[in-house]
C-alpha cells in the first residue's frame, strides 16, 4: 500500500519552490482520503500557484460544501475569487463567512474592502464600521473604515483617523493608504508629510509622487507640483503609464494650467482622451470654470449642469431620503427658539467678549475665508480652519436626549461649562492654541447654531460676510463642494436660491430674538476699500490698531494649507474680480430673482444694478 503523503510534507514542498511535487503528493494523499480538508486546502493552493485557478477555486468551492460551517473554507475561497477577479462571488463567499462569525473583525474588513470595489459604498461603509465597532484598536481597520466613510461623504471619518499618530510606524502600504484617508477627509498637511516620507523611502513608487504633486498644488506649492509631474512622466515615458494615473496627472495639469491663467490650455487638456471625465464630476466642474474665466457662459453652464447631475447622482446613493417626495435638504436646523422660549431660559455665568471666540458667519462663498485670513494677520486673533465643532457638540448632546435648539434652556451651569470645555479641546485638537490671542471660528454656517453659540457664548462677537446674493449662487453652483447637505442644495440655481432664503430667513430670527454683537461686513464694501473696512472690523472687536489685518495676503501665504475653495483667491492682494460676476449670467438668474428678492431688500442690493467685475 502505498505511504500516505503527509501535509508537512506537502507544505515543505511548497516552501521550497516546487509546486509541482507538492501538487502530485497531495493528489497521492487524496486519492487515499478524498475528503481531508488539510490535503484539500494544500491541493488548492499549490494549483493556484501552477497557474491552474479554475482547479484551485473548484477545491475552494468543494472545501465549502463538505465543511459549510467552517468559516476558514469560505475566507479562502472568497480570497481566491477575488483574487481571481471574480468580486460578486468573492462578495458572496465573505458574507456567508460573516454569517458564520458574525463578530469577526477582520472577516468584517475583508467584506467591506470587496464591496468598495464592486462601488457598493453605502454597505462597505456601513461593513467597515461594523469591523471598526468590534476592533476599535486597529489602525488598519479605522484607516478602511476612514476610506468608505469619505467616500460615502460621511463625516465619521475624521473621528476614525484622530489618533493616528499613535499609530506610527505602519508597513508602507497601510502609510500610503492612511496618506489618501488623510487628504480625503481635507487634513493635507499630515497627507504631505506621510507622502514625502514614503517618497523619500520609496522613489520607486512613482504613484504615490503623483499623488503628493496634486496635494502641492493644494497648498500652492505649484513649482513643486509641476516638477514632480515632470518627473513622473519622464520616467514613465518608456513604459507607460496606467490609465487611472493618466486620468490623474491629465487633472492636475488642467488645474495648473487654470493656475497660470492658461484656461485655453487647460480646456485642451481635459479635452483630451485620457482627461476619462465622461462619469466624473470633478472633471466637468473644471471644464466649468475654464469656460467661465474664458467669458463662454453658455458652455459653462452646460458643463455645471453635466457636474451638478452626476454628483446628484452620487449623493442619492448615501442619501436617498433626500430625493424622496415633499423632501429637500436642508441647511438649518428647522425647530426656532422663540422669543417666549428664550425669555425661559436661566441665566448663566459666561465668559465675556474677549474671552470668547469671534465667530465668522456668512452663506457659504460671501467672503468669510478673505475676512478669517484678514483677523488670523492680526497678533491679537488667531484663526483655525473651518471645523463642524457645534454639529459634534450637538451629537453629544442628542446622545443624552437633549435636542438641539429645543432644550437648550434645560442646561444648567455645569453643562454650560462642560459644553465650553468640549469646545476648547476641539479647537485646540485643530490649532496650536496661542492663548495671549483671541480665537476666530470661521465657519459660513455656524448661522444655524446662533442658539448654541448664544448658550455657550451669549457675549460673544460675530461678523457676518454678506455679498451680493446673486455673486453667492453663482460662486455657490460653480464649487465642487465634499459635504453631501450644502452639494445637494447646489442642485440647481432654483434649489440654491431657497436654500439661501432659508438660512437667512433663519438668522434673522435668531439675531432678532438673542440681539448679539454682529457686525455686517458687505464683501463689496470691503474690497472698495478694505482701510476702512478693516478699522470698522477692529472698532468692532475693541482692536486698536487694524493695520495688520491689511497684510493678509502674505499671512496666507505663509500658511502651510487653506482648507476651503478659496486657496487660491486668498493668497493674492485684494481685488473686485468677484463684484458683479452673476451679471454674464443673468438670463440663468431672471427665473430665481423673484425667489431672492426678499433678501436682496433686506440687505439692500437690487437685481437691476450692473457692477462690472474687474477682468
Amino acid at each position: 500500500m502505498m505511504t500516505r503523503p503527509t501535509p508537512d510534507a506537502i507544505l515543505a514542498a511548497l516552501q521550497a519552490g516546487d509546486a509541482a511535487q507538492a501538487a502530485r503528493l497531495a493528489r497521492q494523499g487524496l486519492e487515499q482520503e478524498p475528503d481531508s480538508a488539510d490535503l484539500l486546502v494544500l491541493f488548492a493552493l499549490s494549483q493556484w500557484r501552477l497557474g491552474d485557478r479554475a482547479t484551485a477555486l473548484e477545491t475552494y468551492a468543494r472545501l465549502t460544501r463538505l465543511y459549510p460551517d467552517e468559516v476558514v473554507h469560505w475566507r479562502n475561497h472568497a480570497t481566491a475569487l477575488f483574487q481571481a477577479g471574480d468580486l460578486p462571488g468573492a462578495e458572496a463567499a465573505y458574507e456567508q463567512a460573516v454569517k458564520l462569525a458574525p463578530d469577526d473583525a477582520e472577516g468584517l474588513q475583508l467584506l467591506g474592502l470587496v464591496q468598495m470595489d464592486l462601488g457598493k459604498r453605502v454597505e462597505a461603509r456601513d461593513t467597515l464600521l461594523r469591523a471598526f465597532g468590534k476592533a476599535p484598536d486597529s489602525p488598519a481597520i479605522r484607516i478602511d473604515a476612514a476610506l468608505a466613510c469619505v467616500a460615502c461623504r460621511d463625516a465619521r471619518a475624521e473621528n476614525l483617523l484622530r489618533p493616528w499618530r499613535q499609530w506610527m510606524p505602519l508597513d508602507d502600504e497601510l502609510e500610503s493608504k492612511l496618506a489618501e484617508a488623510l487628504a480625503q477627509q481635507g487634513d493635507v498637511t499630515a497627507a504631505v508629510e506621510l507622502l514625502e516620507d514614503l517618497t523619500r523611502r520609496l522613489p520607486g513608487l512613482w504613484r504615490l509622487r503623483v499623488r503628493l504633486a496634486g496635494l502641492y498644488e493644494r497648498m500652492n506649492r505649484l513649482e513643486e507640483a509641476e516638477a514632480l509631474l515632470d518627473q513622473v512622466e519622464r520616467e514613465r515615458a518608456d513604459s507607460g503609464l496606467d490609465e487611472r494615473s493618466r486620468r490623474e496627472i491629465t487633472h492636475q495639469r488642467a488645474r495648473l494650467a487654470a493656475r497660470h491663467r492658461e484656461h485655453s490650455a487647460a480646456l485642451s487638456i481635459l479635452d483630451a482622451p485620457e482627461a476619462g471625465g465622461e462619469y466624473n464630476c470633478a472633471h466637468w466642474f473644471l471644464v466649468a470654470q475654464a469656460h467661465d474665466k474664458l467669458g463662454e457662459t453658455t458652455a459653462a453652464m452646460a458643463a455645471l449642469k453635466r457636474a451638478h447631475a452626476l454628483q446628484i447622482e452620487e449623493i442619492k446613493q448615501t442619501r436617498p431620503h433626500w430625493f424622496e417626495p415633499d423632501a429637500a435638504p436642508s441647511l438649518v436646523i428647522r425647530t426656532r427658539v422663540t422669543a417666549d422660549d428664550y425669555a425661559k431660559w436661566p441665566v448663566l455665568k459666561a465668559p465675556d467678549a474677549m474671552h470668547s471666540p469671534v465667530f465668522v458667519v456668512g452663506f457659504p462663498r460671501s467672503g468669510t475665508t478673505l475676512l478669517e485670513q484678514m483677523l488670523d494677520a492680526h497678533p491679537l486673533l488667531q484663526s483655525m480652519d473651518e471645523r463642524p465643532f457645534f454639529s459634534a457638540l450637538a451629537k453629544q448632546l442628542a446622545s443624552v436626549d437633549v435636542r438641539v435648539p429645543e432644550d437648550l434652556g434645560k442646561l444648567d451651569q455645569r453643562d454650560c461649562d462642560e459644553l465650553r470645555k468640549g469646545y476648547v479641546t476641539l479647537a485646540c485638537e485643530k490649532v496650536p492654541r496661542r492663548w495671549d490671542a483671541r480665537l476666530v471660528d470661521k465657519n459660513p454656517l455656524n448661522l444655524q447654531w446662533l442658539p448654541m453659540i448664544h448658550r455657550m457664548f451669549p457675549e460673544a462677537k460675530f461678523i457676518l460676510a454678506l455679498r451680493h446674493p446673486c455673486d453667492v449662487l453663482l460662486s455657490n453652483y460653480m464649487q465642487n463642494f465634499m459635504a453631501s447637505s450644502l452639494s445637494a442644495v447646489c442642485a440647481d440655481l432654483e434649489t440654491l436660491a431657497r436654500a439661501y432664503v432659508e438660512v437667512m430667513e433663519n438668522w434673522i430670527h435668531h439675531v432678532e430674538v438673542f440681539n448679539p454683537s454682529v457686525f455686517v461686513s458687505r464683501y463689496e464694501d470691503l474690497v472698495a476699500d478694505p482701510a476702512q473696512q478693516t478699522r470698522r472690523i477692529a472698532g468692532h472687536l475693541d482692536l486698536e490698531d487694524a493695520a495688520p489685518m491689511l497684510n493678509y495676503d502674505q499671512r496666507a501665504r505663509e500658511k502651510e494649507f487653506i482648507a476651503t475653495p478659496s486657496y487660491t483667491q486668498v493668497i493674492e492682494p485684494i481685488n473686485r474680480k468677484g463684484v458683479g460676476r452673476w451679471q454674464r449670467y443673468r438670463e440663468y438668474f431672471e427665473p430665481v430673482l423673484p425667489i431672492l428678492q426678499p433678501m436682496l431688500e433686506r440687505w439692500g442690493y437690487r437685481a437691476d444694478e450692473t457692477i462690472a467685475a474687474d477682468s
